[in-house]
């Protein structure tokens, strides 16, 4: 199974890697397309991340573009994937938004086209969660935290028993050691 999640981590996280650099080689190509985009993220930025942080439509493309390659590698590697995985989910929802309005083309064939991008990287969307939610057949977190959460429970459950039986056997012995003659 593991060199099928392997292979699948690298085709899934290729086209992130070969657009993600060419996007940051050139951003001003999609600048025009993502400007409705971050112009509505900006503000969102400068108050959340910092004031001067740089909000243009070409820079913002360039910083998903680089977090797109930068994580696509990491999936593509096996180094932190179930996080670059949701980095690249969390990547993919404004290029979709932007690349994609299919519900704003008048002209068929431009709103087909784009409705079969956006329908892609739905898909893209789903494999990446499915990668994000992955453990490797090893368990999770949260099975983890509730095993050792269970296993200290029934530690604590035979420590409380061992006691009450120590204290009986004790009680048992000073009311002996009482009744003998002394």
């Amino acid at each position: 199974m593991k060199p099928v999640r392997s292979l699948a981590r690298v085709m899934l996280s290729g086209i992130f890697v070969v657009s993600g650099a060419r996007n940051f080689q050139n951003p001003g190509r999609l600048a025009p397309a993502a400007k409705p985009v971050t112009d509505r993220v900006a503000p969102l930025i400068q108050k959340n991340v910092h004031p001067r942080f740089p909000t243009d439509a070409e820079t913002l493309v360039r910083v998903n573009s680089a977090t797109q390659f930068i994580a696509g590698l990491m999936l593509a590697t096996g180094k932190f994937t179930r996080p670059a995985a949701l980095v690249l989910a969390g990547s993919l929802v404004p290029v979709t938004v932007a690349g994609h309005p299919f519900w704003k083309n008048d002209d068929p064939a431009a709103r087909n086209n784009n409705q079969t991008h956006f329908l892609k990287n739905l898909g893209l969307f789903g494999g990446l969660l499915l990668a994000a939610a992955d453990t490797e057949g090893k368990p999770g977190l949260r099975w983890r935290a509730g095993h050792r959460i269970g296993h200290s429970r029934r530690s604590m459950q035979r420590a409380v028993r061992t006691a009450r039986r120590e204290t009986k056997i004790a009680v048992r012995s000073a009311a002996t050691a009482r009744r003998l003659p002394g």
